[in-house]
């Protein structure tokens, strides 16, 4: 397995929590991408966008703060991933904060990176008065890393003068610069974006980790763990992929603060944002009313879609227990009778590495277009073998069906009377549709039009 390869420059931002790491990240980005909230330790995990200034291109990295010195559980594995990011970044921003000085910690830090050997751009944030630099200022010279660049995060003043320090260092080669001038739509398409949705603590992390062949997401046993959305880059001999990792989708009722409230629409934006969704359940907890909720996020906005069922090593086995299980699923996602399953083990590796098989099939039948010849042809032998449905003596007749649109595949069908076409005619229409064509794993979408038949 290859794993991933920024192909861009990189650019890491560094720092411990709450320093405004996240806030500089989105002011460079340019949208807002990590989540802000002033609780130290809200950017766990590393957080990629691409960014450029002055026409050089290149990726950005927000990382959690780095406690140097810590036996939290969490606050050990920011302090990792952020090791992680320093290890691929070509630049580091280290970011200090203006009003507490120079800290014990910003001194281990800086350390910490002084034997990295990368080049570094000291910045102090929360710069956020216009005028004379302040006197405190001059203290982080202490730090050793060179001239300490004035910003105010928050307003954008200062951040101009840094990114041409940021693109100075990089020092781009030949190569380089062709890749980034080079052509900007080769293979473009052929990347799929997947998303892991699911309840927290059902092994969304886990499972891209194994993808991955790294520890690449913070992975602990605490629900929520994960609160942005993370996008990994991925390739091997299945294909070329984005993987989303999402935070965990809690009931709303269980939504105690902004920053769950900012995940889950985050959550929702990532669905969005997708070509194929992974549904993961927790198969100790069997198929519950929240992942019925969750998956539907997946069918609503027209996803292919796979359903993983994972932890499948932790469960007592015999010959119908898988059976079982698939019928407990057909039955709690009747409305995404389309959706293939799979039962794996993100701790194992079990039967993980066919997933991708999954994720290249759903995402063909989602992007697969029907000639409309082939398309009536099927809609008459339809219409032939089961009546069209009437009311009070008028009868629904369909005229003319075609394709205008993929992932998900959208059908106009051209009616005498849209209020006839009952929602069970349509779903019959639909199965014919399979039967004949496919359509594995991808909802489909109709739209009924009133037409005269002499429009015909």
């Amino acid at each position: 397995m290859n794993t991933h390869t920024n192909k861009k420059p990189t650019v890491a931002v560094v720092g411990r929590p709450n320093v405004g790491k996240s806030t500089l990240f989105n002011k460079i980005a340019g949208k807002r991408i990590a989540i802000v909230e002033d609780t130290p330790g809200v950017t766990r995990d590393r957080i990629y966008a691409d960014s450029d200034w002055n026409g050089v291109e290149f990726t950005l990295i927000d990382t959690g703060g780095i406690e140097p010195n810590t036996d939290d559980l969490i606050l050990r594995s920011m302090r990792e991933q952020a090791k992680t990011a320093i290890d691929i970044a070509d630049v580091i921003i280290f970011v200090v904060d203006l009003r507490s000085g120079v800290t014990a910690n910003d001194s281990d830090v800086a350390e910490m990176l002084l034997k990295s050997g990368k080049s570094i751009v000291l910045c102090v944030n929360k710069v956020d008065s216009v005028g004379d630099t302040p006197p405190e200022f001059y203290e982080f010279y202490e730090l050793g890393l060179g001239e300490p660049y004035a910003v105010s995060s928050i307003h954008g003043t200062g951040t101009g003068d840094l990114l041409d320090k940021v693109v100075e260092l990089l020092k781009f080669t030949a190569t380089s610069e062709n890749h980034s001038n080079g052509n900007e739509n080769e293979n473009k398409n052929d990347i799929i974006k997947v998303a892991v949705i699911g309840k927290p603590n059902v092994g969304k992390s886990s499972i891209i980790n194994k993808f991955l062949g790294e520890e690449r997401v913070i992975v602990t046993d605490i629900p929520g763990t994960t609160r942005d959305s993370i996008d990994q880059y991925f390739e091997n001999e299945h294909g070329r992929y984005i993987f989303i990792d999402t935070a965990g989708i809690r009931r709303q009722n269980k939504i105690s603060d902004n920053i769950e409230k900012y995940s889950v629409l985050r959550s929702k934006s990532a669905v969005e944002r997708a070509d194929v969704c992974l549904i993961m359940i927790d198969a100790e907890e069997g198929v519950t009313f929240h992942d019925e909720r969750i998956a539907g996020l997946s069918h609503e906005a027209g996803k292919a879609s796979i359903i993983v069922v994972n932890k499948w090593d932790l469960i007592e086995k015999d010959n119908s227990t898988t059976k079982k299980f698939t019928d407990d699923i057909k039955t709690a996602f009747a409305y995404m009778k389309y959706v293939p399953e799979i039962f794996v083990s993100a701790k194992t590796g079990q039967r993980v590495t066919k997933i991708f098989e999954l994720i290249n099939s759903v995402y063909a039948e989602s992007s697969k277009r029907i000639t409309t010849g082939a398309l009536n042809d099927v809609l008459s032998d339809a219409i032939a073998k089961t009546q069209p449905p009437s009311d009070k003596g008028r009868r629904l007749k369909i005229y003319y069906m075609t394709q205008t649109g993929t992932k998900p595949p959208v059908f106009v069908l051209f009616v005498n009377d849209a209020e006839l076409f009952h929602f069970s005619y349509q779903r019959y229409i639909e199965n014919q549709l399979r039967e004949t064509f496919g359509f594995g794993g991808t909802p489909i979408r109709f739209i009924i039009k009133n037409r005269s038949h002499e429009d015909i």
